[in-house]
């Protein structure tokens, strides 16, 4: 008789943590999450059914925050990547590549003049598997976000913070031949740039939700004074991070995408992860 064996399991996620300098003192002050999560599912004889599975996503979201007299630098950089393998097929969940920072010279106690800059892509090939053969949705530039402009920022702490641009521009680069003569993510036809000029509201809010639970809400927001203002892009991101105890932690993360350009509908992807925990 074979042996049966199945394995449901949430393994590999640590977390990262690491605050460099308290808040009110003057300098480098960094911290952040490095996560991994892994699930398998294995079946051998199992009259109910089911396919072998394997998942791996792993997560960069770190901070990088500066201040010296009446000047501030804060910057994060959040990278993702994932990828699930069922039977002999392989997709992937999960891919970006974020860099947001924003420079503020104090003009009040909690308001600073600003220049913010943000940058956005993802690393490799995105497919459309619902026809066949497969075809590309995107690719590494294609497409990549450039946003950029002067503004005012209005920070309570490094937890807490929003900066108004007023005058943005965006570029929007599809560095692909096949995407950018069918015009995606709204580049003329055979173009492979776009530029418009909006409104950018970017905030930023972390808080501890209870005990060993904190939760970090990131909110992108912009209209294209050019185009359509009224059509307003959303990027919004939320990831809780559940230390249960010493060896085990839990990542729930939710990403929710309006772009008109790119789909007229409400994008929404949610990832959990349960594993154990180390801490450094």
């Amino acid at each position: 008789m074979k042996k049966l064996f199945i394995t449901l399991l949430f393994l590999g996620s640590f977390v990262i943590t690491a605050q460099d300098k308290k808040e009110d003192e003057e300098g480098w002050h960094n911290s952040g999450d490095v996560s991994f999560m892994f699930n398998q599912a294995a079946f051998d004889n199992w009259l109910q059914g089911g396919e072998n599975s394997l998942a791996l996503n792993g997560l960069i979201n770190y901070n990088f925050n500066y201040k010296k007299n009446t000047n501030v630098w804060d910057t994060k950089l959040i990278m993702a990547y994932g990828l699930s393998r069922i039977s002999d097929l392989t997709k992937k969940t999960d891919d970006r590549f974020e860099i947001n920072s924003v420079y503020g010279k104090q003009a009040s106690k909690l308001w600073y003049y600003s220049f913010f800059g943000n940058f956005k892509t993802q690393m490799t090939d995105g497919y459309d598997y619902s026809v066949t053969p497969k075809v590309v949705t995107s690719r590494f530039f294609a497409p990549a976000y450039i946003t950029f402009g002067p503004g005012m920022l209005w920070k309570k702490s490094d937890n807490l913070k929003v900066n108004f641009a007023p005058a943005t521009s965006k570029l929007t680069i599809v560095n692909d031949d096949t995407l950018s003569a069918a015009g995606a993510y709204g580049v003329e036809p055979g173009k492979n740039l776009r530029y418009e000029l909006g409104m950018a509201l970017d905030a930023y809010y972390k808080f501890d939700l209870m005990k060993n639970v904190s939760v970090e809400n990131i909110l992108g927001l912009y209209s294209n004074y050019l185009d359509h203002p009224e059509n307003i892009d959303v990027d919004y991101k939320m990831n809780m991070v559940m230390t249960v105890n010493k060896y085990i932690s839990a990542n729930f993360g939710i990403n929710l995408l309006y772009d008109d350009n790119a789909l007229q509908e409400i994008q929404l992807k949610e990832i959990f992860g349960l594993g154990f925990n180390a801490k450094f």
